[in-house]
C-alpha cells in the first residue's frame, strides 16, 4: 500500500455547496494515491450531515473497501452523490473511517 499516502491537513477548510456552508474544520485527512490528485477526506462531526442524504450508490475500492454516496440538499436544489465515504475502509486506511470526501465540482473545499 506504498502507493496510498495519508497525512493531517491542518489547514482550516471551509465545505460549501449551492450557497450554504456545509461545515469547517481542521481535522481533514490528505490521502495521496499514486498519481491521482490528493482527496482530503473532513470529519463527519465538522460537517452538518442534516444537510446530506445517504444514497443507494456504492461502489468498491481494491485498496480502502466499500464506498458509499451521499446527496447535498441546497437551496438551489439536490447535488447527487456529490460526498463519498468509506464508513468501513480496510485496516490500512482506518483513518479515513466516519471521514467524508466531496467532488470538487459540487462542492467547494478551501
Amino acid at each position: 500500500m506504498s502507493y496510498i499516502t495519508l497525512t493531517p491537513e491542518p489547514s482550516l477548510l471551509t465545505a460549501r455547496a449551492g450557497g450554504v456552508t456545509l461545515g469547517e474544520t481542521r481535522g481533514a485527512q490528505r490521502l495521496q494515491e499514486g498519481a491521482y490528485p490528493p482527496v482530503l477526506y473532513v470529519p463527519r462531526a465538522d460537517i452538518d450531515m442534516s444537510r446530506l442524504t445517504k444514497t443507494s450508490r456504492t461502489t468498491t475500492c481494491p485498496h480502502k473497501g466499500l464506498c458509499s454516496y451521499y446527496s447535498v440538499q441546497t437551496p438551489q436544489g439536490v447535488l447527487e452523490n456529490a460526498v463519498w465515504s468509506y464508513e468501513n475502509p480496510k485496516a490500512e486506511l482506518a483513518a479515513i473511517a466516519g471521514h467524508l470526501a466531496f467532488y470538487p465540482d459540487k462542492v467547494s473545499l478551501a
